[in-house]
């Protein structure tokens, strides 16, 4: 499964504000609380931040794929997700984060899980890719750029 197959026009946003993790994170959970009913967005951060514990989601060059399982549901859920300026994230090269790629699977789905974190990871270690994400200046334009790399 690739980030395409799952990401929809109403969970991509172009230049939000976020002056931190916490709040970034707590923007991307709300947002995909709507598409997973029986989740509260508090246990969409709680899934995000128990995967950080375990080591930041920054995975350089200013992009970070935030992923949580959750148990009791069938949805995937992508979320994507660039912010108006950077924000620290601890990310593997120190710099800070403006592009968000977050994931929510079921508990049970680990092997498409992983396969869709690195279609993620292999789109955007493209640097133009990123670059071209930055210059977007709408929810729609985002969308429709990523779903160009299909």
């Amino acid at each position: 499964m690739t980030l395409q197959d799952i990401l929809t026009p109403d969970c991509t946003f172009c230049a939000i504000s976020g002056t931190s993790k916490k709040r970034v994170l707590d923007k991307i959970c709300t947002i995909a609380a709507s598409k997973i009913p029986d989740h509260t967005p508090y246990e969409l951060v709680e899934s995000l931040t128990q995967r950080e514990k375990l080591g930041s989601t920054g995975i350089g060059n200013g992009i970070a794929i935030p992923h949580g399982r959750l148990t009791n549901t069938e949805s995937v859920v992508a979320v994507v997700v660039t912010t108006e300026e950077p924000v620290n994230f601890d990310a593997i090269d120190n710099k800070p984060v403006d592009i968000f790629v977050a994931l929510f699977v079921p508990e049970e789905s680990c092997q498409n899980h992983l396969t869709t974190l690195q279609s993620i990871a292999k789109l955007f270690s493209n640097k133009d890719t990123a670059k071209k994400v930055r210059k977007c200046q709408s929810n729609e334009e985002l969308f429709e750029l990523i779903n160009q790399y299909h």
